[in-house]
């Protein structure tokens, strides 16, 4: 039996049950649930709205939603050109190694061509080996001399008085 060939196609507002799925997929595989506070109405204004902040690609086999990506712009000034962040991948567990993940990849870099990007940027976790293998077969480096800095909560509403 043939298995259902893959399709990737922008989310719309109406995948948003479907982008909040996957993205408690992600949650879960990251073990990082009870950080999660994502809802519908956020998804809908942040992604949907007046002023969109990110972008999705939902990959399905056949009618099966198996993974999405989330992205958005950033700058880069030493490049003078933008660059395409990939804030989320995530594929279904029994859909690894089956293609997704490259084949969203390979939409993602299409787009970042497309639209002039100087390069497409992401973080993975240091423990994700399987990801970490899987990003440097497809030629990305690893720059482990950028640390991530992050203010949340109490300490983003301090800094902003």
């Amino acid at each position: 039996m043939a298995r259902a060939r893959l399709a990737i196609r922008r989310g719309t507002a109406r995948d948003l049950p479907t982008i909040l799925a996957l993205i408690r997929g992600l949650a879960e595989y990251e073990h990082l649930v009870h950080q999660m506070e994502a809802t519908p109405s956020r998804l809908k204004r942040h992604g949907f709205g007046r002023r969109p902040y990110f972008e999705t690609l939902i990959c399905r086999r056949g009618r099966t939603p198996v993974g999405f990506a989330l992205y958005f712009y950033t700058y880069s000034t030493f490049l003078g050109r933008p660059s395409l962040y990939l804030e989320d991948l995530f594929v279904l567990p029994e859909e690894r190694g089956r293609g997704a993940g490259k084949a969203l990849l390979r939409a993602l870099a299409k787009i970042a061509v497309a639209r002039g990007c100087g390069r497409m940027e992401w973080t993975v976790l240091d423990w994700n080996t399987p990801s970490i293998r899987f990003y440097k077969g497809l030629g990305a480096r690893l720059h482990k001399e950028w640390v991530l800095t992050r203010l949340t909560g109490p300490a983003l509403r301090r800094l902003a008085r």
